[in-house]
């Protein structure tokens, strides 16, 4: 039996390293565009929109990088709705939250670097590990003191790195995520709540961040047996990336007309490993995700990363639309672990008996990294993938299939564990967790099946 077709996967995300080694003729090119002549051949809005389009840019190449949280951009708008309290709680919550952090964290710097200073001026050690500090021989207490309390960070793994680090993370919220007098969207120069605006951005379709975007696709369709890297899940399949997702929160207009954009381009399957707590402009979203079902594409969303009830904590994108409509196309996709036990599910995933379909594997995953790297990593943007990939393997030999048909398919194919299997339920809040049965935790109670889904797919006519 042999492929019918090959299946085009829209990658909406951060940016795909497009020239990664294992991602050689898997990348997506408009026939219909000539490369860099400057010029939209087809005629499409896009210009040298040879392997997808970057919606957060602009004409002259610039690229957002950073962006607010959405909650933020709610804050700074301070326009009446139905959730603006509640964003301005959670952003105030969060504000202090980091400058406490960062407050700690400085009064602990300003600590370790006074005992060190007190050691080498004292005793002529200069003091950088546990090593060092066996040098240092003094009576005095102070010295001892300082010593001491050297000893107990490095015994705990601490470096200066980490610190850095952490005080550069906790910096990002403030000069970024929720500072509410930074507009990276000057760059991109569009009107955000015009929906008509939509020639905008460039073909920079890597981006200044594009690790994530590229793990991701690497999950879907790194290369098959080229004796590098790792095995993509499909093979007779063609990435199209789509730069949308920032490092902060997305753009609902950015979202919708990146999807429009795919399914108008010959995209079968649209993954998207991103989403937020907020969507302000929900009906652009709503109209393109329609758009592509009218247009039977299917549509992937990993569930994300928040260890919460999505029955309760709605997250978006969102297969509900405002008029409590229930996409068909539409499958989202938590993350399970290697191990049938209780540590099954992800610490981290989300979950939710309503709104997430099915749950795939995305603890410790080896992917694809930029620059023709690899690493492993954890996360629903993992999870979500793996189901693209099986959706798009299938799809390349039973081409005649639906959207909707594939939904039901790998729904209903899925593995379910062992009758009354109870895990713990995923919680980054509390360090103990309560059990639940796994079933309860999906609506199809299922581990996606590549095998029995494929077989389940001829079954079909």
């Amino acid at each position: 039996m042999k492929p019918k077709r090959t299946v085009i996967v829209a990658v909406i995300d951060s940016g795909i390293d497009i020239m990664h080694e294992d991602l050689e003729g898997q990348i997506w090119t408009n026939d219909d565009e000539i490369p860099d002549n400057n010029i939209d051949d087809d005629d499409n809005g896009y210009t040298d929109d040879v392997h997808g389009w970057n919606f957060i840019g602009n004409a002259n190449g610039e690229n957002v990088n950073y962006e607010n949280y959405e909650y933020t951009r709610i804050v700074k708008k301070s326009e009446e709705s139905d959730y603006l309290s509640k964003a301005k709680e959670q952003y105030n919550k969060e504000l202090k939250y980091r400058e406490d952090n960062i407050k700690g964290f400085k009064n602990f710097e300003k600590s370790y670097y006074s005992a060190k200073e007190l050691i080498l001026k004292e005793t002529g050690v200069e003091v950088n590990s546990l090593e060092d500090l066996k040098k240092v021989d003094s009576k005095n207490e102070n010295v001892l003191n300082a010593k001491n309390f050297l000893l107990e960070k490095y015994s705990l793994g601490f470096t200066e790195e980490a610190l850095e680090e952490v005080l550069e993370m906790n910096q990002e919220y403030l000069d970024y995520y929720l500072n509410l007098d930074f507009n990276p969207r000057e760059i991109v120069g569009d009107d955000p709540n015009d929906f008509d605006d939509r020639n905008y951005g460039n073909n920079d379709v890597i981006g200044p961040s594009y690790d994530h975007g590229t793990s991701t696709a690497g999950v879907i369709a790194a290369v098959r047996g080229n004796g590098i890297g790792i095995d993509g899940i499909a093979t007779d399949v063609e990435i199209m990336t789509l730069r949308v997702v920032p490092d902060g929160d997305e753009r609902d207009k950015d979202i919708a007309i990146a999807i429009i954009y795919a399914v108008d381009n010959g995209a079968n399957i649209i993954n998207m490993s991103f989403g937020k707590q907020y969507s302000p402009n929900k009906e652009f979203v709503d109209f393109a995700v329609k758009y592509a079902q009218d247009h039977n594409v299917l549509l992937v969303h990993s569930a994300g990363n928040y260890g919460v009830d999505l029955d309760l904590y709605p997250s978006y994108p969102s297969d509900r639309l405002n008029d409590n409509t229930e996409l068909k196309n539409w499958i989202s996709v938590g993350a399970s672990s290697i191990e049938i036990d209780k540590y099954f599910v992800g610490i981290f995933s989300n979950y939710g008996k309503e709104y997430v379909d099915i749950y795939s594997p995305g603890v410790d995953v080896i992917s694809l990294y930029g620059d023709s790297r690899y690493r492993g990593s954890s996360g629903t943007s993992i999870a979500g993938p793996i189901v693209s990939g099986i959706a798009a393997l299938i799809w390349s030999y039973y081409p005649d299939l639906t959207a909707s048909e594939m939904v039901t398919i790998l729904k209903e194919s899925s593995y379910k564990p062992k009758k009354n299997l109870k895990v713990l339920k995923p919680d980054l809040e509390n360090e103990k967790r309560k059990k639940v049965k796994f079933s309860e935790l999906s609506e199809s109670g299922g581990i996606v099946n590549a095998y029995e889904a494929f077989k389940l797919a001829g079954e079909y006519k």
